[in-house]
């Protein structure tokens, strides 16, 4: 059961490596406008502040890969808890303040992770 765990909680850690990348490198792009549906004038405007949330993303899957890594199971449990609750803090507020869909991609991959954690 913890490999399972494990697993989807690498499964976060890459989503939001992905999340760094479209918002500090693909904002402007067409990917990024598609993603994100803003037309590139107002992406452009935002661009700043879209590379500060991607490094924010970034930290977070740093976090989540410290944990797994980590050598001593018990501590890397923490680490691991610890950064799952941030990403669902965050997919709360953004589904709040920015769209719900953030609820489906962010918050809940990482209460499934968290669930499956306490559960192992």
């Amino acid at each position: 059961m913890i490999v399972i765990a494990n697993v989807v909680v690498a499964l976060v850690a890459l989503l939001h490596i992905y999340f760094l990348v479209l918002e500090m490198f693909l904002w402007t792009q067409p990917i990024g406008l598609k993603t994100f549906r803003q037309s590139l004038e107002r992406a452009k405007d935002s661009a700043v502040l879209a590379a500060n949330q991607g490094l924010y993303n970034g930290f977070l899957a740093a976090g989540l890969v410290w944990g797994l890594l980590h050598p001593a199971p018990a501590f890397g449990l923490q680490i691991k808890l610890f950064f799952l609750a941030c990403v669902v803090v965050a997919g709360l507020y953004g589904a709040y303040s920015v769209s719900r869909r953030i609820l489906y991609v962010q918050a809940l991959p990482a209460a499934v992770a968290g669930i499956l954690l306490l559960a192992a």
